[in-house]
């Protein structure tokens, strides 16, 4: 896998915009605290990252049916070495 192959916080930030419109977002790349980990890569970006998220699209749902919907919106970059992903989700008010 090669560096710029990886994905970027822009990347994943723009996918979730498109597909899930959240009023809340933050997208963290925690890589390098995963240095030496299974899945990390030598270049300590793109493989771990944290989404703080709240999406008119969580409404109603639980919480696993709000991390498969961000999963999904996602998927294609588990093959771009996307390793570790944790979810913070919200419902709007």
């Amino acid at each position: 896998m090669s560096e710029t192959a990886l994905p970027r916080t822009a990347e994943l930030e723009a996918r979730l915009r498109q597909r899930l419109t959240p009023t809340r977002l933050e997208v963290i790349d925690e890589s390098y605290q995963h240095a030496g980990h299974v899945g990390a890569h030598a270049s300590g970006v793109g493989t771990h990252f944290r989404v703080r998220i709240a999406s008119p699209y969580f409404a109603g749902k639980s919480r696993v049916a709000c991390h498969r919907l961000v999963y999904d919106a996602l998927q294609d970059f588990i093959a771009q070495g996307l390793h570790a992903l944790a979810i913070e989700t919200e419902n709007n008010p």
